[in-house]
């Protein structure tokens, strides 16, 4: 089956089927692209000429390349001159009868050594492939948004799948200057499965009124160094789309809890609230988020008379200032017959902070003025177990340890996809290690303590971490 990819065809005109023609165009080959609208072809034809005359302009490309790319490109509008292709990348309609439906007709017309790729970003290649001939050629390239400018490409392996038509797909992508990682076809693949806790932790701590929107996304953003906050990116993705992911990759584990969509995110879908595209979601736009009031000054009179610091622990007077571990403060509190205020974790000088509801201001107001003198940022939120930035990476490295278990990917395709996919900071691994197992997995086993909910479950391969660390120590 191995051979030279000289032609490509990709079907769909849209925003992600025009990318990828030229993304192809641009390294070489040549393009058909297929589409049941002409018109949709000619428009996509003209928006790729006005990227690339306004890439001309900006001094980022030659005006000689952005005519050969336009060149290669070759619309087509019957499917049957697709046989000519040596690799067919579909990019139409995310509905799986049609997936099946097409790729049946396309087993029929294409000879058996031509690729056949679904960008499907969750339906299962597995079941795309069933009726086709020669499944084995049959994989998922799964290209994010914009693909001309996003280097990661998710080839995606179905039961049939054979191991060279994966080696030629990847040699492929890296060709076109992407980064390609390999995972089995499995609900989400790996970034929109190990991203769902990102999003999922954001809306319950929305539902449950811990803070402002603006401020939860500042938490993450600011103290957790993501990119973006979940909240101000499900605005941008478009709440429809992200809420159609959650409820598919739901609904395809089982109804498993860790998956289980929000009805606030619901709530917005319903009344037609997409975010930017619309004008209103989480926020009204093109305005966006608010800006995000710190805790104020707190004066030099607050500041405690005796402090003493040891390991993740600062003692105020009578107060303890702690990183969470998963507990509430008022649990806490009540444990240590003391006021507390938990930590979350930071990688800047914005820090997340809650008090027990028996703490006395005066005492709170220590925990804030010591944090002032060290230069951080203060933000009160109420108090949540696991608080924002914690819990959401520890359910991330909890949701990429399953899916390292169950052999959907390897530990550093992983890493790399949620890198580049998603840019989050670090790979929810290195971001385990780290930060040490057995931290994570107290603090999922606090939450699971606090909710009573299968939601934060320790998956098996990180118990398995932790008491390997642990032996380590001893």
């Amino acid at each position: 089956m191995s051979q030279q990819i000289r032609t490509v065809a990709v079907i769909g005109s849209g925003t992600m089927g025009a990318g990828i023609a030229e993304v192809a165009a641009m390294s070489g080959q040549q393009v058909l692209l297929h589409d049941i609208s002409a018109d949709a072809i000619s428009r996509a034809i003209d928006g790729l000429r006005s990227r690339l005359a306004s890439r001309v302009s900006r001094g980022k490309l030659t005006a000689e390349l952005a005519d050969r790319a336009l060149s290669r490109i070759v619309p087509v509008s019957d499917i049957a001159a697709l046989a000519a292709a040596d690799l067919v990348i579909e990019a139409a309609a995310e509905n799986p009868d049609i997936k099946k439906a097409l790729f049946n007709q396309l087993g029929e017309i294409c000879p058996p050594q031509t690729l056949l790729t679904s960008n499907t970003s969750s339906i299962s290649i597995t079941a795309i492939a069933a009726g086709v001939k020669h499944p084995e050629r049959v994989a998922g390239l799964h290209f994010f948004n914009p693909a001309p400018v996003m280097k990661l490409v998710e080839v995606v392996s179905g039961v049939a799948t054979s191991a060279e038509v994966v080696t030629q797909l990847s040699q492929c992508v890296l060709a076109w200057g992407k980064q390609p990682v390999h995972c089995q076809s499995t609900p989400g693949f790996i970034v929109n499965r190990v991203a769902r806790p990102y999003y999922a932790e954001a809306w319950r701590a929305l539902e449950e009124q811990v803070a402002a929107p603006e401020v939860i996304d500042a938490a993450l953003r600011e103290a957790g160094g993501f990119p973006m906050g979940p909240l101000a990116l499900t605005d941008l993705i478009g709440q429809d789309v992200n809420f159609a992911v959650t409820c598919s990759v739901f609904n395809a584990f089982w109804q498993e809890r860790r998956f289980l969509p929000s009805l606030v995110q619901q709530e917005l879908v319903l009344a037609g609230r997409f975010g930017k595209k619309s004008g209103q979601g989480v926020y009204r736009w093109p305005e966006g988020a608010a800006e995000v009031t710190f805790y104020p000054a707190i004066p030099a009179h607050c500041q405690a008379a005796e402090v003493k610091k040891e390991s993740d622990v600062v003692t105020l007077d009578e107060l303890l200032l702690l990183e969470t571990n998963g507990e509430t403060a008022q649990a806490a509190a009540t444990r240590l017959h003391r006021p507390v205020v938990v930590m979350d974790r930071s990688d800047s000088n914005v820090v997340v902070i809650a008090a027990a509801a028996s703490n006395r201001l005066e005492s709170t107001e220590k925990a804030i003025y010591w944090l002032q003198q060290q230069g951080k940022k203060v933000l009160l939120v109420a108090d949540y177990p696991g608080l924002l930035v914690w819990r959401t990476v520890a359910m991330l490295v909890n949701e990429a340890l399953d899916a390292l278990q169950k052999g959907v990917a390897s530990e550093a395709d992983i890493n790399i996809a949620m890198r580049l996919g998603v840019n989050y900071p670090r790979g929810p691994l290195q971001w385990g290690e780290q930060l040490g197992w057995q931290r994570v997995l107290a603090l999922l086993e606090n939450l699971q303590r606090h909710y009573g909910e299968e939601r934060y479950r320790p998956c098996s391969l990180l118990r398995q971490r932790a008491l390997l660390e642990s032996s380590y120590e001893s």
